[in-house]
């Protein structure tokens, strides 16, 4: 028998001519992508195009079309038979356009050479429009993060106002929220198993939607027409109008959100916007490892694709030699949105389908034998879920690891142990690295099983030992209690404790890595007094901060409903925030204690705090009035 190489993956079309190329004169779904087109599977829109193409339909991609002038790469494709399908990129289109002080930024790292004008702001919206104007009649679908978080009535920061469902602002006909692995391939599957091979219009498109609702999707139709009518066990929200007049009904509302998001049995979601209602169906059950495994194992080149010419892709770069290893995170950090849109449940790759991901690496010409990272969102939750998944089945919390560790939690960092050991064996590979973050409170809780704290003991010294490239990144966050609570965040006390264990480590074996904390200002709960602490503490640790960072307000977080709402979506008590530029800046400065240039005006500021303990603690060397003056001439 004739054994024959097979062919190697080919991109997805970008062009017609390319379309041409594969037989294809008439395209099923033609995406529009804020990125560039880099067929790997950290990039959105390659997995997107690759579960579309495993079902059987001819895809295309066309990455960072041109907003301005005649849209002619909006109608380069033609009209697609089933969808125009909108991604709009990795990350939320406004954080990736602009700092927490609303400055552009310099670089986008999802766009050739870092060039910062390949998108639009909003390109959800633009992008869609664009599509309506010029083919009225053709169904638009949205997905990705920046259409997830934007589901239902949400606070805009860049705008500073509560907007509606990004479904009724942009026009479109569907919204798939969450990463798409099961809502994308059972829309597919619907729309493919329709009689005839005309093209769908935008009216029978919502019709088949409406008779067939799929999970994991939200839809705006008139009250008569939601699917099944109003339900009893339906949760309706207030509506946008009850929003915009009355704060506390948005910080309501979003408990709610937040709740149904991360359940395993989730109740239906609607809410009206004038005559017409946002129906919010209930998200599939957490992907299986098989699942998860077939989105991984889809047949990606792993590059950029050619028309490209060797331009450097930022995101890229940083990602090449990286394995994600499972989806989810169930931290629930109060001003996070990875639950929001991967959901707290984890789901986690086969040990075989993560080693021929790093087999392939290994593969790669410019591979050196490093990995850069073998991670997650959050890197040491793989394999994690409860004890008892019956338990798990009906609970409402946002969080399993605050205010405490859930007892049904099994926090065993064994099988992800056995993932590190297996692929440093791996020819070829001589060390991996964990770039993602990780949970240090994880680590260091006692579980009871003597043999699980064994195991997590082994794996924090192996960690610490073979996988941190001289410097471990952790997030801390912040080091006084009322606003680490108000973060959903771990006591300061247990970053000591690892502190301590990282240390102890490094001396025991010779190394001189560094502990690099993340910190964050200006955070709702969060006063210029509690900066001024945070910089004391720091200092004690011998810390100059580096990774730091304003609090910026992302839409379906608990912190930006409570930044735009001054409430806490779960108690409704009022919440202090810092909002103004000259409140943002007194915080940050404190993160800045050691710079000569700040210290004016930190003393200062201590002083009208009448914290002169504080100005001793920080500058014990300072001679009795310093600050004053030159703060004044300041």
């Amino acid at each position: 028998m004739e054994h024959t190489t097979p062919s190697p993956p080919l991109w997805l079309p970008t062009t017609r001519k390319e379309a041409l190329r594969r037989g294809w004169e008439e395209l099923d779904v033609v995406l529009f992508s804020g990125d560039a087109y880099v067929d790997h599977p950290s990039f959105g829109v390659a997995v997107v195009g690759r579960l579309i193409e495993a079902e059987g339909l001819r895809v295309a991609i066309v990455p960072q079309p041109d907003w301005h002038g005649d849209f002619r790469d909006f109608t380069k494709m033609g009209r697609p038979r089933l969808f125009f399908g909108i991604s709009p990129g990795c990350m939320d289109s406004m954080v990736n356009k602009y700092t927490a002080n609303r400055r552009l930024r310099s670089a986008d790292a999802y766009s050739p050479n870092g060039r910062h004008d390949m998108r639009p702001e909003y390109p959800t919206l633009v992008y869609t429009r664009i599509l309506k104007r010029l083919f009225p009649d053709a169904p638009v679908v949205l997905g990705g993060i920046e259409a997830s978080l934007r589901r239902l009535t949400h606070y805009d920061y860049w705008q500073d106002c509560l907007k509606p469902s990004v479904l009724l602002e942009s026009g479109a006909d569907l919204l798939l929220y969450g990463m798409g692995e099961k809502n994308l391939p059972a829309l597919c599957r619907l729309l493919a198993n329709l009689p005839g091979d005309a093209p769908l219009d935008a009216a029978a498109f919502r019709r088949t939607l409406l008779a067939h609702p799929i999970p994991q999707t939200a839809i705006a139709c008139p009250e008569q027409d939601i699917p099944g009518g109003m339900r009893p066990d339906d949760l309706v929200l207030h509506s946008h109008e009850e929003c915009l007049r009355d704060k506390r009904c948005q910080a309501e509302n979003f408990r709610h959100i937040e709740e149904e998001s991360n359940r395993w049995h989730a109740q239906r979601l609607l809410q009206r916007t004038g005559d017409r209602y946002v129906v919010v169906e209930p998200p599939f059950p957490p992907l299986t490892t098989q699942e998860l495994d077939r989105a991984f194992d889809l047949p990606y080149t792993r590059l950029p694709h050619p028309k490209y010419g060797g331009k450097v892709i930022p995101a890229y770069e940083m990602i090449r030699h990286s394995i994600t290893m499972h989806r989810g995170c169930f931290g629930g950090c109060a001003f996070c949105t990875i639950s929001a849109h991967q959901g707290k449940f984890i789901s986690s790759r086969s040990q075989r389908s993560i080693l021929r991901e790093a087999e392939a690496i290994t593969r790669m010409p410019d591979f050196k034998g490093c990995i850069s990272d073998l991670g997650g969102p959050s890197a040491n939750m793989y394999a994690m879920r409860g004890k008892d998944l019956n338990r798990c089945h009906h609970c409402k919390r946002p969080s399993c690891l605050h205010p405490a560790v859930c007892p049904n939690l099994d926090t065993d960092h064994g099988p992800l142990l056995a993932i590190y050991q297996a692929v440093d064996r791996l020819p070829g590979v001589r060390r991996s690295f964990v770039g993602s973050g990780i949970r240090y409170d994880l680590m260091l809780h006692p579980t009871g099983d003597a043999q699980v704290d064994e195991r997590n003991q082994q794996f924090t010294t192996e960690l610490i030992a073979h996988h941190v490239s001289g410097r471990l990144k952790v997030a801390p966050e912040h080091t006084e209690e009322h606003v680490l609570a108000l973060m959903r965040k771990p006591s300061f006390a247990l970053f000591h404790e690892f502190r301590r264990v990282f240390e102890e480590v490094n001396r025991r074996l010779g190394l001189h890595q560094q502990l690099i904390p993340y910190f964050i200002s200006s955070h709702p709960g969060c006063r210029a007094e509690d900066m001024a602490a945070l910089a004391v503490q720091t200092k004690r640790l011998n810390f100059q901060l580096e990774q730091v960072q304003d609090f910026t307000p992302t839409p379906m977080t608990v912190s930006t409903e409570a930044f735009y709402t001054g409430l806490h979506p779960y108690t409704l008590k009022p919440v202090f925030t810092a909002k103004t530029q000259q409140e943002k800046l007194a915080q940050r400065q404190f993160f800045f204690w050691y710079k000569p240039e700040e210290r004016a005006r930190i003393i200062n500021e201590l002083r009208r705090m009448g914290r002169e303990d504080l100005v001793r603690a920080l500058f014990p060397g300072r001679t009795p009035g310093e600050g004053g003056q030159r703060g004044r001439r300041r």
